[in-house]
């Protein structure tokens, strides 16, 4: 049998308020307070390292983050995330090397079902419990994004892309590509990096 949080990261319907997920969350939710509070360049470096499940090498925060968990978030090397960006990793989020994520810039592993009548269930003592399904978001290497862009659960971002500023990210982009708008479509293709 899976557990709760094998569930989450399967993509199934789970229950949040299993006591490993509580755990995770709670422990997500005082390090981020950490890394948003502390003046202390040690402490918040350390923080950094404790809330996410890998960081390479070079990895900056440059100012105010939020993440739901910070285990399920994996970064590569040389990795700059400006301010007030929000990653809803109820799933896996991987960065690749060398990217660029402009503030205001939202990843969002969660989503819920199109029919209102399926976006809640009852639990065996009739209280109600949200449903919420999860996919995850992988970006590859040599990325910008814009500022203020939407990234949707389930949208992979190839090599050596750029997201422009305000875009939604709703399907997969290939490698060596600008995307814009709402949702993001081709803009033009960039010559393939040597």
């Amino acid at each position: 049998m899976m557990t709760e949080h094998e569930k989450l990261l399967a993509g199934q319907d789970y229950d949040y308020r299993d006591p490993e997920l509580q755990q995770l969350l709670a422990q997500g939710r005082k390090l981020v307070n950490l890394i948003n509070t502390t003046q202390d360049v040690t402490a918040r470096a350390d923080a950094i390292k404790a809330l996410f499940g890998k960081t390479g090498h070079g990895f900056v925060i440059n100012g105010t983050f939020s993440a739901i968990y910070g285990k399920h978030i994996s970064v590569g090397d040389d990795v700059f995330i400006n301010g007030n960006c929000t990653f809803q990793d109820s799933n896996l989020i991987t960065l690749g090397d060398r990217v660029i994520i402009a503030p205001d810039t939202k990843l969002y592993c969660g989503a819920h079902a199109l029919d209102a009548n399926k976006r809640f269930g009852s639990r065996p003592d009739g209280s109600k419990y949200l449903i919420t399904y999860t996919k995850p978001i992988s970006i590859g290497n040599d990325v910008w994004i814009g500022g203020n862009v939407t990234i949707i659960g389930g949208v992979h971002i190839g090599n050596n892309v750029i997201v422009a500023a305000g875009a939604v990210v709703t399907k997969n982009v290939p490698d060596n590509t600008i995307v814009g708008g709402v949702p993001a479509k081709t803009i033009r293709l960039l010559a393939p990096l040597s």
